[in-house]
């Protein structure tokens, strides 16, 4: 009986690693952290700099707006 690898993990003699992270920012009274594109575009590339020099991958940034906002 041959297992499947699992792909994206990292083997070691006694353990299988394999994780994700989730990033989620919380705002006192639901203020707005990224105001403006600008913003929100270089917290994607500090995002992705962080990602990269560790050998990591970014996928997403989900900017959802508030109930109050325009």
């Amino acid at each position: 009986m041959t297992k499947e690898k699992i792909r994206d993990a990292i083997y070691t003699r006694r353990y299988i690693y394999n994780f994700h992270y989730h990033l989620i920012w919380v705002t006192k009274y639901r203020n707005q952290t990224f105001t403006t594109e600008v913003l929100a575009n270089e917290m994607k590339a500090i995002l992705q700099q962080v990602a990269d020099d560790n050998d990591k991958k970014y996928t997403e940034t989900n900017k959802k707006p508030h109930k109050g906002a325009q």
